[in-house]
């Protein structure tokens, strides 16, 4: 058993501190094809797409009675469902694409919708973006961000377009809203493009 631990200096955490620390707030989300017939901008939506999520997996765990004990084992691993948030403008292009899209899935009047899972569903990426032009960068050079990690939901649609709320007593603000989507399975890349490079 051990009775005591190494002191760790300042100067030890900012060398372990990989290129500062990654940052949240540096992503881009690229969603370039919707179902046939809608209506996209795949360029805007880079831009107004001012949330997302790194994706969150889980593995259940499945419980094994053994003599007044339990075993467990992994079980099935599954993706939470993915949630975006995209600023509205003026054109609701955007607003109208998602809601065009629930529309291909079921209609309201009658609920007809595609039947064919290649008919609603489509991919989309998620882009970890670094402050550089490489990873780790040491200087301010080049005219793009390096990719740091790279998520590529795939077979994803969309099964909430949240409501955007409108008041006389809002004001200072500019409407948003969030997009949910369920996800079937995710491509993982350890950074190997620069999406607007």
């Amino acid at each position: 058993m051990a009775t005591s631990r190494d002191n760790k200096s300042i100067s030890q955490f900012k060398s372990a501190l990989i290129g500062g620390g990654a940052r949240p707030n540096l992503f881009e989300v690229e969603l370039t094809t919707l179902p046939t017939g809608i209506s996209w901008n795949s360029e805007n939506f880079r831009f107004m797409c001012k949330a997302a999520a790194l994706p969150a997996q889980n593995i259940a765990a499945i419980d094994i009675p053994f003599r007044g004990r339990i075993f467990k084992v992994a079980g099935d691993r599954t993706i939470d469902t993915w949630t975006v948030t995209i600023i509205n403008d003026e054109s609701f292009e955007l607003r109208n694409a998602m809601e065009q899209w629930t529309e291909v899935i079921a209609k309201l009047d009658n609920n007809l919708g595609a039947t064919s899972p290649d008919a609603y569903m489509t991919n989309a990426k998620v882009f970890q973006l670094g402050r550089g032009s490489q990873k780790a960068s040491t200087n301010s050079d080049g005219s793009s961000n390096a990719v740091l990690k790279e998520y590529e939901f795939i077979d994803i649609f969309p099964t909430s377009v949240s409501e955007i709320a409108l008041s006389y007593d809002t004001g200072d603000t500019i409407e948003e809203f969030d997009v949910e989507f369920q996800v079937q399975s995710l491509n993982l890349n350890n950074g190997a493009a620069t999406p607007n490079g």
